[in-house]
């Protein structure tokens, strides 16, 4: 069969993805659909089409119709309830250790266990492991000076300090609230009233000083004294220092639960802060309404976006602790722009500074607007002067860190050399380079894989340590592993030898490895390890049993080849526990096109990603693929759609449910729906307009429709700048899914929340406009006062469900079903 091209033209389908793109185009050719009919009940399918559905469904007219709708009760979604992130993960215990460093490699970290959580210390150098202090004693010693009773292991905390040697703790019941705690005797002290909400400050590696923000100015106060010192003077609205880009503005960050953490960062002796000073003076106005009693309140903040003039700049300041001198560094203002996967603000601080070890030199990593160019400057302490050091161009986005939420693969190292990572091969590697001249030395690793993160460099051996992926042959390509090398490029060894994927933090001096090793059909293990990839001793191993005895069922892999009938895809199906391979089932497919992360994301063991697993108790197959275009693969899989954000690798998603449903019989491919979220809204919906017939239904929440809507720095990343044709159109036109409307077959439920602070309503508002004007039938949920993230929120879950039982399965949801809410975390203080 000879492939054809898909209705964009972009590119030739091979034959099983021609073949669903015939059927879904139609005789008539692309595009063409037939206006429906309104059903007796708005927004059901009428009784008699739906038989007329099951009489020519591929089960045949003779199957029994209860084998083919099944009856969907409350019990029914009671069942897939308990499938449900914030309920799996009361029945899995000792899965995660998150290590809180103290002094000589030691942590603590707290263990979730089936009474609850409990606090574990553990002393590597020792190889000892026990109770960070009496749970029973502290509960009751608690309980008593609160005046309320505390259980052992649900105590109203989840960080704290040790304090005088550890012979005591102290930690916070609320925003202001401190104890302490006696270890020997267990007597109370507290609570205590602190000035500043924890969160809200950054301590000094020392733990003599907090900076925070008052006014648009940077200060710092002593923790010994509490004595305050004013670092910046001239802070203003809308060109503040320490302040998060767009955020300084929106009062509704406060009410809904976001803390403005300054952009900082400390030098590694805590004598010197580097701070940036945000100019969005000129930066265009982004509105939103505040549904309230009366006349709604109006909110502003400033926001660019592709093709924008006037952008956010940063300015770099550094301050000296404690005298307040105060150094300009002497560059142009630079961009805010995207050279990890995710935006520039960490939660710790400011990225893009790095510091010598000792605290001597610092350096910045500056972009150019679209992100295909990057350089490192050192910066003269003292006068402010700065001085290049390398650059590095791509033709398309240039990324020092390939993952969503990683930090740049640039380190500082001795007194003249530095780590760069780039993917120049074609595939992500560190390269060291000498300071003083910019000179490469050499390249420190090569080949057809993919570094992930540095995990630490061992200055005084040379060594590197990282995880990569795609390296070893016959596992998961997607599978991190732990390595160490040479700085010189030779001895690589993998340390981590379980073919599973590795999740590493690695000890302040990096004589110690924690590894939690799982996959998503593995539950993991935690282990301690050496620095030479030895185990030290087993920290905790998963206790999965009270899940399994649900009847939840692990997912299941599958490759499959990508739109080019050449590039392996991996990904993943999702059943019910009540599966049968006899029947057929509907398939939800849910997607998220990156760029930046994937559908499946890593691989690690995961209970319940969103609502993917309690979807399908109700009666579908989930897929979860990565498709071209994300990450962790080579850079020319990353670039796939480079330039045509539209695309959304949904091309890749049709190839690879054609080749499953040619495998496996219980896959109905005439009942195909797809959701997501955010980039998964704007391609789910992209999916409906650009195959029209083969996507049945979509659910699509918070898309960003118009990326001409989103963040500059997004868009002009992945999309490309903004071009516009004397005719008034532009390069941005092929993406936006409101010039696709008219194309609408199935059933579309459009969600949006009013104060979403990530895209904005404008995007889906545009859709529906152009909907209504070309007379389709969908559905809308306006979610008021919603920011960006509500997709997990119960009232949203419950009517997903809904609608693909509805549409997709052919069943009746119960009425007014209510999904019970997130259980409220004792340990978490209320926003």
């Amino acid at each position: 069969m000879e492939p054809i091209i898909d209705p964009s033209g972009r590119f030739e389908l091979p034959p099983a993805s021609a073949e669903a793109a015939k059927r879904a185009l139609g005789p008539s050719g692309p595009f063409v659909s037939e206006r429906r009919r309104p059903s007796h009940h708005p927004g059901r399918i009428p009784d008699l089409l739906a038989l007329l559905v099951l009489a020519t469904s591929p089960a045949g007219p003779a199957a029994p119709l209860a084998a083919q709708v099944p009856s969907i009760t409350s019990e029914d979604y009671a069942r897939a309830e308990q499938f449900l992130p914030w309920n799996v993960r009361q029945m899995v215990s000792n899965d995660l250790v998150d290590p809180t460093w103290l002094d000589n490699d030691r942590f603590w970290y707290r263990n979730r266990i089936p009474e609850g959580h409990a606090f574990v210390l553990v002393d590597p150098a020792a190889s000892t492991q026990r109770p960070a202090f009496d749970h029973v004693r502290l509960a009751d010693a608690l309980s008593a000076a609160a005046d309320t009773v505390y259980q052992p292991y649900v105590l109203p905390f989840s960080e704290f300090d040790f304090l005088d040697g550890d012979r005591a703790v102290e930690f916070w019941t609320d925003e202001f609230a401190r104890w302490a705690v006696d270890l020997d005797t267990y007597a109370v002290t507290g609570p205590e009233s602190v000035p500043q909400r924890l969160d809200d400050r950054v301590l000094s590696p020392d733990g003599r000083w907090e900076a925070f923000q008052r006014d648009y100015d940077v200060w710092v106060r002593s923790t010994g004294t509490g004595a305050e010192t004013r670092l910046s003077r001239n802070g203003e609205e809308h060109y503040g220092y320490g302040v998060i880009f767009g955020h300084s503005d929106v009062i509704t960050y406060r009410r809904h639960g976001t803390r403005l953490r300054p952009m900082l960062e400390w030098s590694p002796d805590s004598r010197m802060v580097a701070v940036i000073r945000v100019d969005e003076r000129k930066v265009g106005t982004d509105p939103y309404l505040e549904t309230d009693g009366g006349l709604p309140t109006l909110h502003l903040r400033r926001k660019a976006v592709p093709g924008d003039e006037f952008l956010p700049m940063m300015e770099h300041h550094v301050f000296e602790i404690p005298s307040g001198r105060e150094v300009v560094v002497d560059q142009p203002p630079q961009y805010h722009v995207d050279l990890t996967c995710c935006g520039q603000a960490s939660d710790d601080g400011l990225k893009y500074v790095l510091w010598s070890s000792d605290g001597d030199e610092m350096f910045i990593v500056n972009a150019d607007r679209d992100s295909k160019r990057a350089e490192i400057v050192e910066v003269d302490l003292a006068s402010g002067a700065t001085r290049p050091i390398l650059e590095e161009m791509s033709e398309t986005f240039l990324e020092l860190n390939t993952v969503s939420g990683g930090e740049l693969n640039v380190r500082i190292v001795g007194d003249r050399e530095l780590i760069w990572f780039s993917q120049r091969s074609g595939y992500g590697h560190l390269y060291l380079y000498d300071r003083e001249t910019g000179a490469l030395r050499n390249p420190i690793t090569s080949g057809q894989w993919m570094v992930i993160d540095v995990e630490h460099v061992d200055e005084a051996r040379r060594l590197v340590y990282f995880t990569a992926v795609g390296r070893e042959p016959g596992i998961d390509p997607y599978f991190r592993q732990l390595y160490r090398v040479r700085l010189d490029g030779t001895g690589l060894e993998r340390l981590t030898p379980e073919d599973l994927d590795h999740q590493i933090t690695m000890s302040p001096s990096g004589r110690f490895i924690i590894d939690r090793f799982s996959s998503r059909d593995t539950p993991p293990v935690t282990v301690l390890r050496s620095a030479d990839g030895s185990v030290v001793r087993t920290l905790e191993e998963a206790d999965v049993s009270r899940l399994l005895a649900t009847g939840w069922r692990y997912p299941e892999a599958f490759t499959v080849k990508a739109r080019d009938a050449r590039t392996d895809l991996y990904g993943y199906l999702h059943f019910p526990s009540h599966f049968d391979p006899t029947r057929k089932y509907p398939i939800a497919d849910y997607v998220y096109p990156g760029p930046q992360v994937g559908s499946v994301g890593y691989r690690q063991f995961s209970p319940s990603r969103s609502d993917i697993h309690a979807l399908a108790e109700l009666g579908f197959v989930v897929v979860t693929l990565d498709a071209m275009g994300t990450p962790m693969r080579s850079k020319a899989f990353h670039d796939a759609y480079y330039g045509d954000l539209g695309d959304n690798g949904i091309p890749d998603h049709v190839a690879a449910l054609e080749q499953l449903a040619a495998r496996h019989d219980y896959l109905d491919l005439d009942r195909v729906g797809i959701y997501g979220h955010s980039g998964g809204g704007f391609a789910s919906t992209a999916a409906l307009l650009r195959f029209p017939g083969f996507f049945k239904v979509a659910v699509s929440s918070a898309g960003n429709h118009d990326n001409r809507t989103d963040y500059y720095f997004w868009g002009e990343k992945y999309h490309g700048q903004m071009r516009r044709d004397e005719d008034g159109s532009d390069n941005y036109d092929a993406q936006a899914n409101h010039l696709l409307a008219e194309n609408l077959e199935g059933r579309l439920l459009l969600m949006y929340g009013t104060l979403d602070d990530r895209v904005q309503p404008n995007a889906t508002l545009l859709l529906i406009d152009k909907l209504i004007e070309h007379h389709k039938d969908f559905d809308v949920l306006v979610l008021p006062n919603r920011n960006h993230g509500f997709f997990n929120e119960p009232y949203v879950i419950g009517r997903r469900w809904d609608y693909f039982v509805e549409h997709l399965l052919g069943a009746e949801p119960p009425d007014e079903y209510v999904i019970s809410p997130t259980p409220p975390d004792p340990a978490k203080p209320p926003n």
